[in-house]
């Protein structure tokens, strides 16, 4: 894909060599819909191919990062066969792609950040995130599986004991608690994200490209090696997708109310409470 083929997402070079994409559905806290999540696939490719690009900053518009999978998208899944294999194939690729891509990639998480929202930014080799920002993973709530990006990173950024915690609660993190256990590079004033961010791209920007990228490429040989783990976690959230308590999780959010999940017991409340994936 070509830059000007994006509908979600804005692209602009605030100085030589970097690229800065901004998730652009700001009126709905950048929630990712089809088009959105493809295009979160897409774009690392489209970044790799680009020879005047040399890092990219990837933040959001407004004041959120992304506020994970749009509720619409999410409730066609439970229905829908032919939709999960489209987000099971997109999913994938965000992950795979963002990982193969040997230019360095810096989140500059600005707001709220859940889900596949959340997946690019943690995703990304660098990550900083502002002190009053809040992240979940969020999949718990929703009765399926932590797997589009967690199992594979979220142990090496943090430790297990760490990720099991959050991850099985989905609990959210403010931005000093994940800088504190590791879950993000560093942690700066809500003013501060974007330009921090883009200094730091500059200042990678202008180094030797051969040894950011061969650095970057066998540090990621520790992801490569957890690909069978990723696989196997995002394969299970797309079967859990189809079964009873996916159904109930989306209905709870859309109707602002704690999940009674099937199985649990009477009025026991499901993890993270009513709170949205």
């Amino acid at each position: 894909m070509e830059y000007s083929e994006y509908r979600h997402l804005r692209f602009e070079r605030p100085s030589p060599g970097v690229l800065q994409v901004t998730i652009d559905r700001p009126d709905v806290l950048n929630a990712a819909n089809v088009v959105l999540h493809r295009e979160l696939s897409e774009v690392w490719a489209t970044f790799d191919a680009d020879d005047d690009a040399r890092v990219a900053v990837i933040t959001g518009a407004g004041r959120a990062f992304s506020a994970g999978g749009d509720l619409a998208m999410i409730e066609e899944m439970t229905t829908s066969y032919d939709a999960v294999l489209v987000q099971l194939r997109d999913a994938a690729a965000i992950v795979r792609r963002m990982i193969e891509t040997d230019k360095p990639i810096i989140s500059a998480i600005n707001g709220v950040a859940v889900g596949a929202g959340l997946a690019v930014a943690l995703l990304a080799d660098i990550s900083i995130m502002s002190e009053s920002t809040r992240i979940s993973d969020g999949h718990l709530r929703l009765g399926v599986a932590a797997g589009d990006h967690a199992a594979v990173i979220w142990p090496l950024l943090c430790g297990m004991a760490k990720a099991k915690y959050y991850l099985l609660t989905a609990d959210f993190i403010d931005g000093k608690e994940a800088e504190r256990i590791g879950l993000v590079s560093r942690c700066v004033p809500q003013d501060d994200v974007l330009p921090v961010a883009l200094e730091l791209a500059g200042r990678l920007a202008a180094g030797s490209q051969t040894a950011l990228a061969w650095t970057k490429h066998s540090l990621n040989g520790w992801l490569r090696m957890a690909m069978p783990i990723f696989e196997q976690s995002l394969a299970l959230e797309m079967i859990g997708f189809l079964g009873p308590d996916a159904a109930e999780g989306v209905s709870a959010v859309r109707d602002r109310r704690p999940a009674a999940f099937p199985g649990a017991p009477a009025g026991a409340e499901g993890a993270g409470g009513a709170a949205g994936g």
